[in-house]
């Protein structure tokens, strides 16, 4: 009932105070070692390989030297004395912490505030002296830096109650709290949204790399599925040959055995179970837009009307076929199809006003598909791609066995390259003579 009553200022109240508590309290002095700075950035991605490696600790070697810039100073504006030794040491040592314990680092700086300031009362500057001064403004960044904006918000703030409290109830002269405070802000801010940036775009660099394997993974599941829908009609083809001759053998045989009709039962019905589960599998993958093609699966006699197609789409294509043309099997056919399809819509796409060659090699063992396009010529750009042919081409061979390579050709073209393994067919047996 209580929680209910609380009113929304109350809330934000609590929140705010759990925020300041968690940054600047809770585990203030954990030991929290400053990583080495990335090394792939637009200006240290073109240093030396040697140098690079020492590059990333230039974050570190600008908080050291800052450090003894300050040291530096304190001894300097003192005269060289013990005085300005210890005034140096302390806000020095507060700028090397940020590199270990940076929220302890500034509560370092800020306690050891006072002190240094009745130190160093005779040099010019109240609550901070000129190297506390610097001090204390590195320290912030440097914290603002390594953490969450809402602790450089809430180190602006306890440095301003610290040089209002100074001002009330220390007093002194000749005060320095308005410059601390209109610098650190702008030196905070800058910082905070420099983070910001940098954070943001750390994000979005992980989210688009995320973004590219769940693409490239879709990609391939939906390549492999296409595959698996043009394959279903050579497959079912085969299987329902299988279970037709095996109905019909045993009457081709005069009185057969019984061994051998139920045989030849066993063989249908293991042939008609094979169908039924790849017409299951294959309503499990299909899309339900999709739509079973009317006309039989293509084959590399169609090439010629493929690449006439093409031709009248303003690609100048040239076929070469080499070897002796025989029949393959219904899965190469068909694969090899899609291959060389895909090859020249690529080139359509990508290549305008190029010129293409195709090259169907019958060879022992095998076969072997060639596609090359010059590089693109005249005024039309390039059509972007959704970047599946290449994919698709891939699974197509490695399904069959194959190799393929595909990369650009040194006069700016692009090539394809297909072997796909064939065995050789069985001899057909010559039949008996009959006495």
């Amino acid at each position: 009932m209580t929680e209910k009553t609380r009113s929304p200022e109350f809330r934000l109240a609590m929140g705010a105070l759990s925020g300041l508590r968690q940054d600047l309290f809770h585990n203030a002095f954990a030991y929290r070692p400053l990583p080495p700075m990335s090394t792939d950035g637009p200006l240290t991605r073109r240093l030396p390989e040697r140098i690079r490696a020492y590059a990333a600790w230039t974050p570190h070697a600008v908080v050291v030297g800052l450090a003894m810039v300050v040291l530096l100073m304190s001894i300097a504006v003192s005269g060289g004395g013990v005085e300005g030794v210890v005034t140096g040491v302390f806000p020095a040592a507060a700028l090397l912490m940020t590199l270990v314990r940076p929220a302890g680092a500034w509560w370092v700086s800020l306690v050891s505030t006072p002190f240094l300031g009745f130190l160093g009362n005779s040099w010019d500057g109240w609550p901070w002296t000129p190297p506390a001064f610097v001090a204390h403004l590195g320290v912030m960044v440097v914290v603002a830096a390594r953490t969450r904006p809402r602790t450089a918000a809430w180190m602006w703030l306890g440095t301003a109650a610290y040089a209002l409290f100074a001002e009330v109830v220390l007093g002194g002269y000749n005060t320095d709290s308005p410059q601390m405070l209109l610098v650190s802000a702008f030196a905070l801010l800058v910082t905070t949204v420099v983070t910001v940036r940098r954070e943001a775009q750390r994000e979005v660099t992980v989210q688009r790399t995320v973004t590219a394997v769940e693409r490239d993974r879709r990609t391939l599941l939906e390549e492999r599925t296409t595959i698996a829908r043009e394959l279903h009609d050579v497959v079912a083809h085969h299987m329902s040959v299988v279970a037709i001759q095996a109905e019909a053998a045993p009457y081709r045989v005069e009185n057969p055995p019984p061994e051998l009709e139920q045989a030849f039962v066993t063989i249908r019905e293991n042939a008609v179970a094979a169908l039924t589960e790849l017409r299951r599998v294959l309503g499990v993958v299909r899309a339900e837009d999709y739509a079973a093609p009317d006309a039989p699966q293509p084959t590399l006699a169609e090439l010629d009307g493929l690449i006439a197609n093409v031709r009248d789409a303003g690609l100048t294509v040239d076929k070469t076929v080499t070897g002796s043309v025989r029949e393959l099997p219904q899965g190469v056919e068909l694969s090899a199809y899609r291959i060389i399809q895909e090859a020249l819509s690529n080139a359509l796409r990508h290549a305008p006003g190029s010129t293409a060659k195709v090259e169907v090699s019958y060879v022992l063992g095998g076969l072997g598909l060639r596609t090359v396009n010059t590089a693109p010529q005249g005024l039309v750009k390039p059509s972007p791609g959704a970047g599946h042919g290449i994919t698709g081409m891939r699974e197509r061979v490695a399904m069959l066995n194959g190799e393929m390579t595909a990369e650009a050709a040194e006069d700016g073209g692009y090539e394809v390259a297909v072997f796909i393994p064939v065995a050789p067919a069985a001899p057909v047996a010559a039949p008996e003579p009959t006495a």
